[in-house]
């Protein structure tokens, strides 16, 4: 019995690792939504402009077979009609135009089907064009109207197939023998063997699909309508250096996670935008802190109304739909971290750094965190002042507590000048940082990021490390490559899992 303890716990140990992992897994996936939805709008496209080429190349024959170009077959077939023209084959009925070019153009533009493609697809244009990520990060307002015409998009969807254009053949009594009367068009109606071809569209079907997922979006729109009219209160309006605004606010009944996010909306800019933003503040504070970076029309304007909002004073309205989570949740879930933030990318490690804090200010049994490798980037001085009061109280807190190994943290100046480097050379000896104040000296330059991570594997030769990313597309490549290069085959030995912000 005693022999089998061991084993069970071993075996319990590799269960719990496999369900962690294909935890991972699967939230990895999920955080991959942006990258489905961008291959999802990829084949919509592709599949639009196929379809409405074939749309043209059958218009085309449809309108020549109405001329007799083709053989007997298409003629007759294109000649069927009823009194009250509703059985036939060929979609287009007009045979008095003067021009027979216009034929095509003029049903394109009269028909239920020809107009609702027109509309969707110019819907569609604009959808993507207005995507593409100079305009998404210049002109974001042009990028957020634009994308909500897919809600013209889906109406003429499901009226596009109302003009049953696709037509199939219908059973008669007695039933038409095709392989025979195919070949004796002028026998139709006047032999038992071939009756009179009678054609029908289909049932119009595109509702079935697209009302599933329209109900979950409405329910959507309702539940941050809600949370929208809920009040959200100031507790203190900051200005930070490099055009930084941090807001502090208070909302009843609001919970969160480390590194999660909620949508910001102001009415007295814009009644419809809705902008991201990750949480800086811990889950242990009474209010939620969020860090907004000037970056474009919508941020300007407000970081211009804060200014001008008195000290202590009601800033405008907010509205606030969230929080929403983020890879960044799953930090604490590994023995080891390496957290890499770029400029205000720092924010979700912000988060995670001041819980760190407050968990070990309450002594918080349940922290299975043993060390955490933090770096930040940046390309100016003063945006290393946002945070650099958290580092310092960090740090303090780790020396009197004698776990000075806990945070190993690394600050990177990626841009500076001359005299900078000069006045950096004459304080060089210093006990504190020239740039942050801080015991650990700044890095100029970028890391050197196999040398990091070969450090970070000697150090934890057996251990999980979770690797966490807010920064730019490009990095999020490199640190990929990264993970893999130095994650060994045997799975009791060291392995790195990336992990990205995506918004």
């Amino acid at each position: 019995m005693l022999i089998l303890l061991p084993v069970c716990r071993n075996l319990l140990s590799l269960l719990r690792g496999s369900f962690v992992r294909c935890s991972r897994t699967m939230r990895k996936q999920l955080d991959k939504n942006l990258t489905f939805h961008k291959l999802v709008a990829y084949m919509i496209a592709l599949m639009t402009a196929v379809h409405t080429i074939a749309h043209l190349f059958n218009l085309e024959r449809y309108n020549n077979s109405r001329q007799g170009v083709y053989d007997e077959l298409s003629t007759a077939l294109s000649d069927l009609a009823d009194t009250e023209n509703t059985t036939y084959l060929n979609p287009i009925r007009i045979t008095n135009l003067v021009n027979t070019f216009t034929i095509p153009t003029y049903f394109g533009f009269t028909s239920i089907a020809g107009l609702t493609g027109v509309v969707i697809t110019l819907a569609l244009i604009l959808i993507i064009t207005s995507s593409m990520e100079v305009i998404r990060r210049s002109y974001f307002e042009v990028f957020w109207y634009t994308h909500h015409l897919f809600i013209i998009f889906f109406a003429g969807l499901v009226f596009h197939g109302a003009g049953r254009i696709v037509r199939s053949q219908q059973r008669t009594n007695p039933p038409h023998n095709t392989t025979f009367c195919k070949d004796h068009p002028d026998d139709w109606g006047q032999i038992p063997e071939c009756p009179i071809p009678q054609f029908a569209g289909g049932f119009p079907q595109t509702w079935m699909y697209v009302i599933g997922p329209m109900v979950i979006y409405i329910c959507e729109r309702l539940v941050r309508f809600v949370r929208y009219m809920q009040s959200v209160q100031y507790k203190k309006i900051v200005m930070r250096p490099s055009k930084v605004l941090e807001l502090q606010l208070i909302k009843n009944g609001f919970k969160m996670e480390v590194g999660q996010y909620v949508f910001v909306n102001c009415p007295a800019i814009s009644q419809l935008e809705w902008h991201p933003f990750t949480m800086t503040s811990a889950p242990e504070e009474d209010f939620f802190s969020i860090h907004i970076r000037s970056a474009g029309d919508w941020t300007d304007k407000l970081i211009d109304i804060m200014k001008k909002v008195p000290e202590g004073a009601e800033g405008p309205k907010l509205g606030v739909d969230g929080p929403f989570g983020t890879a960044s949740e799953d930090v604490f879930d590994y023995e080891v971290s390496m957290l890499i933030g770029a400029g205000i990318g720092v924010t979700p490690f912000a988060s995670i750094l001041k819980s760190i804090w407050y968990k070990f200010k309450d002594s918080d049994p349940k922290l299975r965190t043993r060390k955490i490798y933090f770096y930040w980037l940046c390309r100016e001085t003063h945006a290393f002042e946002w945070f650099a009061d958290l580092l310092q109280v960090l740090e303090k807190e780790m020396e009197e507590r004698g776990m000075g190994d806990f945070l190993t943290y690394k600050l990177y100046l990626t841009g500076w000048d001359q005299s900078h480097a000069t006045h950096v050379m004459v304080h060089f000896d210093k006990d504190t940082d020239v740039v942050t104040g801080l015991k650990q000296k700044t890095h100029y330059g970028r890391p050197i990021w196999d040398k990091e991570f070969e450090q970070v594997r000697k150090e934890n030769p057996t251990s999980i490390v979770g690797t966490f990313l807010c920064g730019p597309e490009a990095l999020g490549k490199v640190l990929e490559k990264k993970c893999a290069k130095y994650s060994d085959v045997d799975p009791r030995k060291t392995r790195f899992y990336f992990n990205k912000e995506n918004f």
